[in-house]
C-alpha cells in the first residue's frame, strides 16, 4: 500500500498478505498465486468456464488456508527427511505443467537461503541434458501430484531413480502407490489440479528452511540479498 509501483500502475491487487520480514518473500509468492488464480477464473467465466467449476474453484480456493495448515504440520517429518541429504550442494527440483513454475520456485528458495546450488526445470526435459548431472544420492524433488501429467512424472522418477538419484516426491494424499517410486514423500491435500501450485510450493519453502537452518545460515536476511532491488 502507497508503494511505488502502486502508484505508478492504472490498477491492481494488493496480496494482503502481511507483513513480510524475510528477504525471500513466500508469503508474498502464496499471495500472488491465489490472486492470479482468481483473476484466472474470472476472465474464464467470462468466456469458456461453466458455472459448476468456477464454483467448485472457489469454494476450494476458501478451503485452502486449512490445507496449507495441513502441510504445515508435516514440518517435523519434512525437517527428518531434509537432514538426510542436507549435506548434498547439487539438487534438481522437477515439475510439469502448472507445477513447473513450482519447481523453480523450490530450487531458487533453496538457493537464497541455505547456498546450495539448485536447478529447476520442467521434468520433460531432464532426458534433454540435466539426466546427465545425476548420480548416486543426489536430491532430485519431484512435484507428482495426481492431475494430467501424473503418468509422465512417474516415468521421470523412474529414470533419475534407475541413475541412482534420491528422489522426494510432493504427491496428492492417499496416492500411497507412489512410495513405490520414490525416497521419500511428502502429502499434500488433494485439490483441483489448477489449485495445486498453492500448496506443492509449501513442503518446498520448507525444505529450503530447514536445509539453511541446518547449515547455520541467516534464513531472513541471506548474504547479498536486499529486500527491494533498485538497479536494473
Amino acid at each position: 500500500v502507497g508503494s511505488t509501483i502502486s502508484r505508478e500502475t492504472d490498477a491492481g491487487v494488493y496480496l494482503r498478505v502481511g507483513p513480510e520480514i524475510g528477504v525471500a518473500s513466500t508469503q508474498a509468492f502464496i499471495g500472488q498465486v491465489a490472486v492470479l488464480t482468481m483473476l484466472a477464473t474470472y476472465v474464464g467465466r467470462r468466456h469458456h468456464l461453466g458455472k459448476e467449476d468456477t464454483l467448485e474453484l472457489l469454494a476450494s480456493l476458501g478451503e485452502m488456508p486449512a490445507h496449507i495448515e495441513t502441510v504445515l504440520a508435516q514440518s517435523e517429518y519434512i525437517l527428518h527427511l531434509t537432514k538426510g541429504v542436507v549435506d548434498r550442494d547439487n539438487w534438481l527440483f522437477l515439475g510439469r505443467g502448472t507445477n513447473y513454475p513450482v519447481a523453480l520456485e523450490g530450487a531458487l528458495k533453496l538457493k537464497e537461503i541455505s547456498y546450495i546450488h539448485a536447478e529447476g526445470m520442467p521434468a520433460a526435459e531432464m532426458k534433454h541434458g540435466p539426466i546427465a548431472l545425476i548420480d548416486k544420492g543426489m536430491p532430485v524433488v519431484i512435484v507428482a501430484t495426481k492431475g494430467s501429467q501424473y503418468d509422465k512424472v512417474i516415468g521421470n522418477m523412474e529414470e533419475v531413480r534407475s541413475r541412482g538419484g534420491h528422489v522426494i516426491a510432493v504427491a496428492t494424499e492417499g496416492d500411497e502407490a507412489i512410495r513405490a517410486h520414490c525416497d521419500d514423500v511428502i502429502y499434500v491435500p488433494d485439490v483441483p489440479e489448477p489449485l495445486q501450485p498453492l500448496l506443492t510450493v509449501v513442503p518446498l519453502q520448507l525444505i529450503a528452511y530447514h536445509a539453511a537452518v541446518l547449515r547455520g545460515k541467516d534464513v531472513d536476511k541471506p548474504r547479498n540479498l536486499a529486500k527491494s532491488v533498485t538497479v536494473e
